[in-house]
């Protein structure tokens, strides 16, 4: 399993996706009711959630605010059609996605004007925790996820939708398939390529960071 908390740079070893045994037939789990959620809820408990999977969907650092608050202003105007025994972290990648989309296009109209505070690579993850490392430590987990985004950025949307929910964030084979909207069979097929290609994309910037230091 990856995590974006790996350091990846010159010198240091590069996060490859455990391979992992095939996986039993997914069950559908058991809805079990859970009280109402709030908006103030929704936005403290998953805020950083979707923070990062606009940034990890392909979003420029310096536009990454802006979409995560207007992904907001959507979770707003439509959580009373939340349906509470669903997931709510494959509710809220419907929406990311959505407005990721057209986020894309507005930026493509407008390359000049992207709005936002640049962020140069980092993710919630590194301003959490970054009081607590080192400044060397900071560098190398800042140069690793930029890293993971490039080659996030090299795969498909399908591909790389699949590979955020199971690697980064850890969801199961189910809830990617309530999220992205798609069977659990594709789910399988889309998250075994996306691994490949990674695995790949791995060994191919370990090759390129030996030759550079020879």
């Amino acid at each position: 399993m990856i995590t974006d908390r790996a350091p990846i740079g010159h010198g240091t070893d590069v996060p490859t996706p455990v391979a992992t045994a095939q996986e039993p037939p997914s069950r559908v789990p058991v809805a079990v009711p859970q009280p109402p959620w709030t908006f103030d809820a929704v936005y403290e408990a998953h805020f950083a959630f979707v923070w990062r999977t606009v940034r990890r969907l392909g979003i420029v650092d310096s536009a990454v605010d802006d979409v995560a608050q207007e992904t907001f202003l959507v979770v707003h105007r439509r959580l009373p059609t939340f349906e509470n025994t669903a997931s709510m972290k494959s509710w809220l990648f419907g929406i990311i996605t959505r407005v990721v989309s057209d986020a894309r296009r507005s930026l493509r109209r407008k390359p000049a004007n992207l709005g936002g505070r640049a962020r140069s690579g980092e993710d919630v993850d590194s301003m959490a925790d970054g009081a607590l490392m080192g400044p060397h430590e900071t560098v190398a987990k800042t140069e690793a996820i930029r890293t993971l985004h490039v080659l996030l950025d090299a795969m498909s949307d399908e591909r790389r939708q699949a590979f955020i929910l199971a690697e980064l964030e850890q969801m199961s084979v189910v809830e990617i398939a309530m999220a992205v909207g798609a069977n659990v069979n594709t789910v399988h097929s889309r998250l075994r390529a996306a691994r490949v290609e990674f695995e790949r994309a791995v060994v191919r910037l370990r090759a390129r960071d030996a030759w550079r230091t020879r």
